[in-house]
């Protein structure tokens, strides 16, 4: 690639975000430096001018097994060879794999399944599948929460930017602390279900201590309300186990998943929930609930290929492995730098790095990239630099994440002192 066609490229993209996607993101993309990219492999991504990087921001979750994981490529490609789309009218035996795949390996009895194409959607089914169940309107959630921007989503979610310019979002939604239980039994009083994140993801890495989902079954269980995990982030393995509910042996009512369902390739997501809780929902209005292009062939044939290698490559243990390593190596520099950093904290390969103040990050971040390495920060806690590589990173790809960061956070100290 010449260095005409380079700057061609990047002009090109930053014009066209500019006119018809997002002007006011396409300028903070271009004064941060953002470069654009054009080829993804395993953990690293190529930009216009051949330069390499670690992925550390990972999609927020999504390329679980890398980016273009050669076998989901060779399940998509195969299936792209037979068909595509559903039709819709006969059986669909992709899917029907995929949704035996996913019962077999999600906790207890969890087993009947709703595809769909993100995790937004998937929200939403699951929000709707606790009403038809229960025959109850009221949903709580947490603050901090962060479920997706569709409406019903955005509702339950925790941070008030966002849901301000489309009020009135629905109605009969209650928040309530995270990792305390201690007001759930209040709240629950004749509501249709709580949705919890087993870690906060978008809300800053907040990990609850040990317990705390136990806790959330039983007050569910008093309260006769379904229990909702949103795995969307902390999901297949993310979290140094299958699911994140597993930390606490709990079995949710239902729950969400998407991000890294199909290993990084194409969107997909999905509700599943206990059949008692499905039937309650769905038995007699087998439709009142669907999606035109949700559990299409490709996704189905990439979520099937994805769930076998994160089994097959016991993916859960090297995430839980290079995860300590990485927050470990996040906790020196912490001690090494407190004017800086507040503290490291996460669960697996979910590693968050709160800042003393925002305003270093917007140092921090942009001197990784120019080392190497993406990072990003959290959406609803903009001090915490989020960590979040693929699952099969190396010990010598977080080392020198790590190096990164560390020089990242030094020339940040450097530059701008106390803030």
């Amino acid at each position: 690639m010449t260095r005409g066609t380079v700057e061609d490229l990047a002009a090109e993209a930053f014009e066209n975000y500019k006119n018809f996607i997002n002007p006011p993101l396409a300028r903070v993309m271009k004064l941060s430096g953002s470069p654009v990219e054009v080829r993804a492999s395993g953990t690293t991504i190529w930009d216009q001018n051949g330069k390499a990087y670690l992925d550390f921001a990972g999609g927020y979750g999504v390329f679980t097994l890398g980016h273009s994981h050669p076998r989901v490529l060779a399940a998509v490609r195969e299936q792209m060879e037979r068909m595509s789309l559903s039709g819709k009218t006969m059986f669909n035996v992709v899917l029907g794999r995929a949704a035996k795949r996913l019962a077999e390996i999600a906790p207890g009895d969890l087993q009947l399944s709703f595809w769909c194409n993100s995790g937004t959607e998937a929200l939403e089914g699951a929000i709707k599948l606790a009403r038809a169940a229960t025959g109850r309107g009221k949903i709580v959630a947490t603050h901090g929460a962060y479920h997706g921007k569709t409406l019903g989503a955005l509702s339950i979610s925790g941070r008030e930017a966002f849901q301000e310019p489309f009020r009135p979002l629905l109605a009969d939604v209650a928040h309530v602390p995270f990792a305390d239980a201690s007001e759930l039994d209040g709240a629950l009083h004749d509501a249709a279900a709580f949705v919890v994140e087993p870690v906060q993801g978008e809300g800053g890495v907040n990990v609850p201590p040990a317990g705390y989902l136990r806790a959330v079954r039983a007050a569910c269980d008093r309260a006769g309300a379904l229990f909702i995990a949103d795995e969307v982030q902390t999901g297949l393995g993310r979290c140094g186990y299958r699911f994140a509910c597993e930390r606490d042996g709990v079995v949710p009512d239902v729950m969400t998943l998407a991000k890294g369902l199909s290993g990084g390739v194409i969107p997909v997501g999905a509700y599943i929930a206990r059949p008692d809780v499905w039937n309650r929902a769905y038995a007699k209005a087998p439709l009142v609930h669907t999606s035109t292009f949700g559990g299409s062939e490709i996704a189905c044939a990439a979520a099937l290929a994805a769930m076998d290698v994160l089994i097959e490559d016991d993916l859960v243990a090297n995430a839980r492995a290079r995860g300590e390593q990485l927050l470990d190596g996040c906790r020196t520099i912490a001690l090494e730098y407190p004017q800086v950093i507040r503290e490291a904290r996460g669960l697996g390969l979910l590693v968050g790095v709160e800042l003393t103040s925002e305003g270093y990050g917007g140092w921090i971040i942009p001197e990784m990239l120019k080392a190497g390495v993406t990072a990003a920060w959290t959406l609803n806690q903009q001090r915490v630099i989020r960590l979040e590589p693929p699952l099969i990173v190396s010990e010598s790809e977080v080392d020198i994440a790590l190096g990164a960061f560390s020089a990242g956070v030094a020339a940040a100290a450097e530059k701008l002192g106390h803030l």
